[in-house]
């Protein structure tokens, strides 16, 4: 019996130590904060630390407290990022503006509507090596838009010869074939596209504009006999013009104007075959003569008087 009773005491004894062992807390690094109750009041023992649950007003705990987000959530940082907050507005500050600060627009210098432009201009021809032509001219046009105009030109004649054609006369022992021109007249249409302005020494403001040019008219070209003893002859010719224009505006009724103009026509020349009994007549040298299709370029520059001299300015009401 004593052995039995000996066995049972140490069995318990194992057992009651292995539950001692098990209830022992781990030891962390801090220092445990003194468990709440028994603990405390035992003179200081330490105990397993635990959060306190938290408790709504009426004493009960909250159960919800787990679905919230924890202080330094990535998830909940990100979400706090995209929502958009309201920035007070304080009170409005006036800045001070000087005349610096002012861009003003320029109002186009020079109006042209219902205007009447009167173009004294001298011209000379560009791509003839045997005879060169100088002219003047004036033209009368009316400008019904700022951009749009009607007018009408003519120009009188006056030529000499070149170099090419002395030499030619004595290298090749012939004379050229040439026409003089005596005058022509048209009737034009002008449109402007182009317009701006520059600074003359970052000073004065020069407004220019580019202008377009297309007509139909007539004139008259006259053959150069090779022959003095022989009659030249005279032909109407039937013009269209086209050309290019630019023009710079000095005062509000002064412009200078520089363009290149091209006359377009069929000239008749004289027969190369003309001899006496043969086309010695202007009628029947007229009749076999040579006909060509001739670009007479001219290079032109004038000044433009507008009438009235001044213009207003309207807007919109």
């Amino acid at each position: 019996m004593r052995t039995i009773r000996h066995r049972f005491l140490v069995v318990a004894l194992g057992v009651a130590l292995t539950s001692t062992a098990y209830a022992q807390p781990k030891k962390d690094n801090k220092p445990a904060a003194p468990a709440a109750g028994a603990g405390s009041a035992a003179g200081g023992d330490e105990g397993i630390e635990m959060d306190e649950p938290a408790k709504t007003d009426d004493g009960t705990i909250d159960m919800e407290q787990e679905d919230k987000p924890v202080e330094g959530d990535l998830s909940a940082d990100l979400a706090a990022s995209d929502q958009v907050t309201a920035v007070k507005q304080g009170p409005l500050v006036k800045t001070p503006i000087s005349w610096k600060d002012i861009l003003v627009v320029v109002r186009k210098p020079f109006l042209k509507v219902r205007r009447t432009e009167l173009n004294p201009f001298t011209s000379i021809s560009m791509n003839d090596n045997m005879i060169r032509h100088y002219t003047i001219g004036g033209e009368f046009a009316y400008y019904l838009t700022d951009v749009l105009a009607v007018g009408v030109e003519g120009m009188y004649y006056v030529h000499n010869f070149n170099e090419p054609f002395d030499l030619v006369a004595r290298q090749a022992r012939r004379l050229p074939t040439v026409n003089q021109y005596n005058w022509s007249a048209a009737l034009n249409f002008h449109y402007v596209p182009v317009y701006g302005k520059f600074a003359v020494l970052d000073k004065k403001l020069v407004a220019w504009e580019v202008y377009f040019t297309a007509g139909i008219g007539a004139g008259q070209s006259e053959v150069i006999p090779r022959d003095k003893k022989f009659p030249g002859f005279t032909n109407l010719l039937i013009q269209p013009n086209l050309g290019a224009s630019m023009r710079f505006f000095i005062a509000k009724w002064l412009t200078i104007n520089l363009g290149i103009r091209d006359y377009l026509f069929i000239d008749k020349f004289e027969p190369t075959d003309r001899a006496m009994g043969v086309n010695d007549t202007a009628s029947l040298a007229k009749d076999n003569a040579d006909s060509a299709f001739i670009n007479n370029i001219m290079f032109q520059i004038g000044v433009s008087f507008w009438l009235p001299t001044s213009f207003e300015y309207t807007t919109f009401r």
